[in-house]
């Protein structure tokens, strides 16, 4: 029951030689009737004959042939009403077109002097619509940079010239609505000479100027546009030689998409202008002479229009509440009116449950019988808008408009939509359950849209089956099933293969698909993206393509398209035919006959013949070019085109002598090049131009700036005479730019610049005929200095015994005089806080990068004193160093001792001494002591040695010296020592373990080692060792008696012979492996002991007379105690047996070899 207007009708422009209707389309039922207001007032249509309406329709058909058509001029304006409420449209303009005529008054004839300014007016009589303004002589007059149109029609010349002179310029004008032409009567113009004229009287020659502005006038002017519509901004200016125009926006940059210039850049073009497009617009007219600037202020005017849409039509229940809204925007702001059923609403009958606040109608709690159309007017200076919205009060229970049990079929893995469109009022609520009410479809993977519609993004087949819709008010609720069925989708999985097939031959392209068994896909093939040839050659198979005797024409691309209802699935591959007989393919001959057509300044048409193919075809033509003007000798490459194409449309470049040449590839490579087309001369141009990339500045010295960049190729220059306008200012100072010009170079050098300042850059490509485009701004900076000043605010804070963190204040920017590269801390060990360590070593840098404003200071030395100082570094070099500070560390733990010895080594008891640790680390408070077995011993920091009592004889102790500081303790020291049985033989023995480094442990007596913890018996005290003891002294008297009988007699015994087979099995021999006894196999037994040497082959180097008496009685110290035991063993060897034997063997005299001899001979 709603009343709307489908179409609302528009501004009429008629001729009196035509009918016009004016349409208006409304939807409504139960209309009562139209009517139509002209000039404000009703139009009665009953009352004239050339007026009608036409049936079910609102349209008005007016029959302007029998009537004056200004009879019908005026605003219209339709209403349509029902008993539901009335609306109405937006007004109408009707118009009849004119297109009056020129005055025939003759035009005195123009004589002007060569090289002076010239306009020529048009000045069209007014007409509706405006007509379009052309220039023509015997045809339409060719306009450039000089000559131009101007917006107004009339006619510009920058300067004139001889052939300026004809006495046929005429001004037509086109009215398009009458479809007419009219002209103004022809203006003549003659051009003297700048030497002579008619008179042969001399004339002053006009001198070359600078640009002034023909239009517009003066410094600056002002120009108003509504939003939407376009903007025409236009500058043109005389001088001589004739000026270029540029344009700028003062503090931003034109809407690229929507700006364009026109007319040789005389006239700047912005479609569908917004309100960003508001501010200062600067035209510049340039020549070598100078420049002239002005200033064009654009204001942005709005007519009216939507922010967020018309307003809605509202469907309400009674009770509910509802909010009527006509948001609406413009410049100036709009006014807003209401009216309802075509009455201003002020007028209209009251209404409680109506609020009426600006832009918004607030209804609360309406009743039956409230609806009614309302209509909203905004409007300002420069239009309206005019909106109906219906608000219907009505009362409906919900109803379901999807029909019924509707199938919904989609593929997996696609996104599924399954309709609930319903009405009611209120307006009901949608709810949605699949299978059974049991739960409410709400959340992954559901999701229900306002309309009512459920969408399940992702389609699975657990999705399917039967889904109910359920449309819920007060009034009622509504039931509606649909179904969803989820098919697998068609793939193919046999596709077509890449075929090489020889003429004559049969070829089959397979297409097998796999598809949802309730869908049945369709096979279409096509050939080269259209219908297979209709030959009975081609046969089409359930899942193939065959093509039997296969000729040159089947070559091509074919495709397989299989389909069902839901989805579509294509494969595609190509066919190759070759000879019947192939040889070898090889690269294809080079193309020929190469051909320029369709010459202009910046394309041309490249044809060529392709050479033989040679059994492969050819995949693709490439194209290069020769710059004979500025790079010859060198082939670039220009473009590709598709084997089967034998043309192809080049784009050049200005200022080029162009030389082409094509080349051919296949399968097995490139042809060689063809011959060189002929040469293709383009012309220099100025538009069209680019500048230099790669701007910067930066300085090599405190006082200059380095300004270089990228320059333009010979390709890039356009035209002769390449050079640059080099520009820079202050970016800070924002002043005049400083210009200079530079020949074809890619650096210029700015002398006395303040110290790293900030600078704003440009450079400009200028050749002969032209600059380049207005150059982006580059930023960069002048030279460095060193910094002027040091960090402030420097302190330590030791964070332990090794580590340190220094803290500073920044350095001000502007003082730094360049890029600031970091902070670099020196620093450097005065001397140790110990009063015996005084220690300097080097000064230490440690480099900060980037801004930082404190570092760390590792590996330190604990308790010592250390200096230290900051300095800032720039890209220059290093700035003054802060004052010197000094911190100290704290104690840390010592170092190890310097040397730990053993001296005095008796029966029971040894004497350690040893030197403090190097690296003392603070104060020494003690020592700590360790010997094995475990025992520890706390000893003060004054002692360097130590008597140890009570120890087990004859066992090999190892023990462990460390300090300490009151961090803690240090690490530890160790040696090995061993006590003995009798004291009066120890010091030689001792001195072998702990002092002598040379000493060799081989032949040492049993006795002098450690034994086991189960075998540590004092074997001194044993009858059987005595008894023993004594026997091998009776032994080796007799054996010495014997030996000085033999010596004698000039005699010697083969002692070493038998010394092997007689070993006592009481005594373990040491092993030569690893400088232990047999019976011993704890790890620390294997060891050698400290101060103990073996050759480098890891065996121990016997003597060749070690087993002989001679070396025992003879040797110098070698004798007997009173009791006859050997002492040989325990004394210094003589002086002139250690010079004998040097290093090679240091071992003692041993018993058990004396024994060994003396076995031999029992």
């Amino acid at each position: 029951h709603s009343l709307l207007i489908l179409s609302q009708p528009v501004n009429i422009c008629f001729t009196k030689h035509m009918n016009k209707h004016i349409e208006s389309r409304y939807t409504q039922e139960h209309t009562h009737f139209f009517s139509w207001t002209r000039n404000g007032t009703h139009f009665d249509i009953d009352q004239d004959p050339n007026v009608h309406m036409r049936p079910h329709s609102g349209t008005l058909v007016v029959d302007i042939s029998r009537e004056k058509a200004e009879h019908f001029e005026g605003i219209y304006q339709c209403t349509a009403r029902n008993k539901h409420g009335t609306a109405v449209s937006n007004n109408i303009v009707v118009r009849q077109s004119r297109s009056p005529l020129w005055s025939k008054d003759k035009i005195k004839p123009i004589v002007v002097q060569e090289g002076v300014s010239l306009i020529l007016p048009c000045r069209p009589p007014a007409g509706l619509p405006p007509p379009i303004i052309f220039w023509m002589d015997n045809s339409e007059l060719p306009q450039s940079s000089r000559v131009s149109q101007a917006l107004n029609g009339d006619l510009y010349f920058s300067n004139v010239l001889r052939e300026d002179s004809r006495n046929d310029y005429i001004c037509y004008a086109r009215f398009p609505h009458t479809q007419t032409i009219q002209q103004k009567q022809p203006i003549t113009v003659k051009v003297l000479n700048s030497l002579y004229n008619d008179t042969d009287l001399f004339n002053d020659p006009v001198e070359e100027r600078k640009p002034t502005f023909l239009i517009p006038s003066g410094p600056s002017s002002s120009k108003m546009v509504l939003r939407g519509h376009v903007l025409e901004l236009e500058c043109i200016a005389e001088g001589l030689p004739t000026p270029e125009i540029s344009w700028t926006k003062v503090s931003s940059d034109f809407p690229a998409q929507r700006t364009s210039t026109l007319h040789y850049q005389k006239t700047l073009r912005i479609v569908n202008v917004s309100e960003s497009d508001e501010g200062d617009y600067h035209c510049t007219a340039r020549n070598q002479f100078g420049s002239a600037h002005h200033t064009i202020r654009v204001t942005v005017k709005a007519a009216p229009y939507w922010i967020s849409g018309a307003p809605r039509n509202l469907v309400l229940a009674p009770g509910e509440n509802g909010v009527l809204t006509c948001r609406a925007s413009g410049t100036p702001k709009p006014s807003i009116t209401w009216a309802m059923n075509g009455i201003p609403i002020e007028n209209s009958p009251k209404d409680l449950s109506r609020k009426v606040e600006d832009d918004t109608i607030i209804f609360t709690d309406v009743q039956t019988g409230s609806s009614a159309v309302y209509q909203c007017n905004i409007s300002n200076d420069y239009g309206y808008l005019l909106a109906n919205a219906f608000v219907n009060v009505l009362s409906e229970p919900p109803r379901v408009l999807t029909p019924a049990n509707k199938v919904y079929q989609v593929i997996k893995n696609h996104q599924a939509l399954i309709d609930c469109a319903s009405f009611g009022s209120p307006i009901p609520k949608i709810k949605w359950f699949k299978d059974s009410r049991s739960s409410i479809l709400v959340g992954e993977p559901y999701i229900l849209h306002d309309n009512g519609t459920l969408e399940i993004h992702i389609a699975q087949a657990q999705n399917s089956g039967k889904y109910i819709c359920v449309a819920q008010n007060v009034l009622g609720i509504y039931e509606n099933h649909v179904y969803l069925e989820v098919k697998e989708p068609t793939r193919i999985l046999k596709q077509p293969e890449y075929k090489v097939i020889q003429r004559g031959r049969t070829v089959m392209f397979e297409c097998k698909v796999k598809h949802d068994p309730s869908l049945f896909p369709t096979m279409t093939w096509l050939k080269d993206d259209g219908e297979l040839p209709d030959d009975e050659r081609f046969t089409v198979g359930s899942d193939s393509l065959t093509i039997t005797d296969v000729t040159e024409n089947d070559a091509g691309v074919y495709t397989c398209i299989r389909n069902t209802s839901l989805d579509v699935d294509t494969a595609s591959a190509e066919l190759t035919v070759v000879e019947a007989t192939p040889t070898p393919a090889i690269r294809p001959d080079p193309p020929s006959d190469l051909e320029l057509t369709d010459k202009k300044q910046r394309s041309v048409q490249l044809t060529w013949t392709p050479g033989d193919e040679h059994n492969s075809p050819i995949q693709k033509f490439l194209i290069q070019y020769e710059d004979l003007l500025h790079h010859r000798g060198h082939w670039h490459n220009l473009t590709e085109v598709p084997g089967t194409k034998t043309t192809a449309h080049l784009k050049l470049s200005p200022y080029v002598h162009y030389s082409f040449r094509v080349l051919a590839l296949n399968t097995v490579g490139f042809s060689h090049p063809s011959l060189p087309s002929k040469i293709y001369r383009t012309d220099p141009a100025g538009e069209s131009f680019c500048n230099p990339t790669g701007v910067q500045g930066f300085g090599t010295e405190h006082d200059n700036l380095v300004i270089s960049w990228k320059p333009l190729s010979g390709l890039q220059s356009n035209g002769p005479r390449l050079h640059y306008r080099v520009m820079w200012r202050q970016k800070a100072v924002d002043g005049e730019w400083t210009t200079v010009t530079v020949a074809n170079n890619s650096k210029f050098v700015v002398s006395g610049t303040p110290t790293f300042v900030p600078y704003e850059l440009k450079v400009q490509a200028v050749n002969d005929h032209g600059v380049g485009p207005e150059p982006a701004i580059f930023h960069g900076y002048s030279g460095e200095d060193l910094p002027v000043a040091a960090p402030e605010n420097v302190q330590a804070v030791v964070l332990n015994s090794t580590l340190a963190e220094v803290h500073w204040d920044p350095v001000p920017q502007k003082l730094i005089r360049g890029y600031l590269k970091g902070y670099k801390v020196y620093y450097w060990k005065e001397r140790s806080l110990h009063k015996h360590n005084p220690h300097h070593v080097e000064k230490q840098i440690l480099s900060f990068s980037g801004n930082h404003s404190h570092g760390m200071l590792p590996g330190l030395h604990p308790f010592s004193l250390y200096s230290f100082n900051v300095r800032v570094y720039n890209g220059k070099g290093e700035g003054p160093p802060s004052p010197t500070q000094q911190f100290e560390m704290p104690e840390g733990v010592p170092g190890a001792p310097t040397s730990l010895t053993v001296t005095n080594p008796n029966l029971d008891s040894l004497t350690l001494e040893w030197s403090p640790p190097h690296d003392r680390n603070g104060h020494i408070t003690g020592y700590t002591l360790k010997y094995q077995p475990v025992e520890e011993l706390a000893l003060p920091a004054n002692e360097t040695s130590v008597t140890l009592l009570n120890l087990k004889y004859s066992t090999r102790y190892r023990f462990y010296l460390n300090a300490k500081t009151v961090r803690g303790a240090g690490p530890a020291i160790s040696q090995e020592a061993v006590t003995i049985m009798d004291e009066g033989k120890s010091e030689n023995i001792t001195d072998c373990i702990v002092q002598q480094k040379d000493c060799l442990l081989i032949n040492v007596p049993l006795l002098l080692w450690p034994a086991v913890a189960s075998r540590q018996v004092d074997i001194a005290t044993q009858g059987w060792f005595i008894g023993l003891m004594c026997a091998i002294a009776l032994l080796i008297l007799i054996l010495l008696i014997i030996c000085f009988i033999q010596r004698n007699k000039g005699g010697k015994y083969p002692v070493k012979e038998k010394e092997d087979a007689h070993t006592d099995p009481e005594f373990q021999p040491m092993k030569e492996d690893d400088c232990t006894f047999g019976e011993y196999s704890d790890n620390e037994d294997h060891k050698p002991l400290k101060g103990s040497r073996t050759p480098s082959n890891g065996t121990v180097k016997r003597d060749d007379s070690d087993d002989s008496l001679v070396d025992y009685g003879e040797g110098g110290d070698g004798q007997f105690n009173e009791d006859g035991s050997f002492i040989g063993q325990y004394s210094g060897k003589s002086a002139s047996r250690d010079i004998a034997e040097g290093h090679e063997s240091s071992e003692a005299p041993s018993p058990i070899n004396a024994m060994n001899s003396l076995n031999s001979f029992v």
